[in-house]
């Protein structure tokens, strides 16, 4: 039994624990830590009481599961793809279930969330094809280099997809604009119970399959050698990808860098060993979102920036570092 690893995993336990009572007690509207215990234990029908149970709740829950699920779907995209810049953001996912919802919004007037789950889970999984039939065009194999550029190249054409249609019906744009940015702002917890069995599926299969991705990640020759049925596995892993990333874009919108930068994160305090990265990357997930939506409640208070903003804020030079430590070893 790893014993720093158990304190390193209590430790971000516990921020995850505080960041999201925090969420629960700051914002616009002054609370306390006594005023949100009041709220759960003798609620009055006061505002400040509303606030908490159906604002603040909700969105300290959702931020939490979908930081963990876009984190962890990170970690087994760069493990499946061996590209280390990997993540439902840069190869198309996350633009492919963008898509989707907004082609729903504007064309069919839909509202319905249970429909945004599926169209969304629809988007992602035709942007993953999309990128893997692409990347694996030509006589060469599916190289990490051809499947970013694949991903970037499905990226681009959803993203002017969904912009031209946006352009031509400002209804939509009004309606799906914040959303695009990636937010929580505002989502109550219907939302999240939409979609949270699939995300919780998504957690069960991505802890389940953590031995396996650790043979699979010394090279799918070895895999093969020690019995591990290399073609279902990556089809399996296909499937949890687009669980939890399609489950998070439905919920929050497209949020970005998260599946990127805290895989890599994760693995210099935790290691590479996938039955503790894992979850341990999903924790940190949740703790980047969470403290990202926290902050995004300041910056140009009484208003407030869309999450997804924040992320990219703190997510882009950590995504140039790791872009130039991966060309400097090539």
């Amino acid at each position: 039994m790893d014993w720093k690893s158990i304190v390193k995993f209590v430790v971000v336990t516990l921020l995850l624990l505080l960041l999201m009572g925090m969420s629960i007690v700051l914002g616009y509207t002054d609370t306390t830590v006594k005023l949100a215990y009041e709220a759960f234990t003798s609620f009055n029908g006061s505002n400040e009481h509303i606030i908490i149970q159906s604002v603040r709740l909700p969105r300290a829950l959702i931020a939490a599961s979908v930081g963990a699920s876009l984190a962890m779907a990170g970690v087994y995209m760069q493990t499946l793809t061996k590209n280390p810049l990997a993540s439902p953001g840069i190869l198309g996912i996350n633009a492919g279930a963008s898509f989707a919802v907004v082609f729903v919004i504007s064309f069919f007037k839909v509202a319905d969330l249970s429909v945004f789950t599926w169209v969304s889970f629809l988007g992602a999984a035709v942007a993953a094809l999309a990128v893997y039939f692409i990347g694996g065009i030509g006589r060469q194999e599916l190289t990490p280099m051809k499947i970013t550029l694949a991903g970037a190249a499905i990226t681009a054409l959803f993203s002017s997809f969904t912009q031209g249609i946006l352009v031509t019906n400002e209804a939509a744009l009004d309606e799906v604009l914040f959303w695009l940015s990636g937010s929580i702002q505002g989502r109550k917890l219907e939302v999240l119970a939409s979609v949270f069995p699939y995300l919780l599926g998504g957690w069960v299969l991505a802890l389940i399959l953590t031995p396996m991705m650790n043979v699979l990640a010394m090279g799918d020759d070895v895999a093969k050698g020690l019995g591990v049925k290399v073609g279902l596995l990556k089809l399996i892993v296909g499937v949890l990808v687009i669980l939890l990333a399609g489950g998070s874009v439905a919920v929050a919108g497209p949020i970005g860098f998260i599946g990127i930068v805290i895989p890599h994160i994760a693995r210099r305090i935790i290691g590479t060993d996938h039955r503790w990265l894992v979850p341990f990357a999903g924790l940190l997930g949740g703790v980047l979102l969470l403290a990202a939506d926290i902050g995004a409640r300041y910056i140009v208070m009484p208003q407030e920036v869309p999450v997804g903003v924040m992320t990219a804020f703190i997510g882009t030079p950590y995504f140039i570092y790791i872009a130039r430590k991966g060309f400097n070893k090539g």
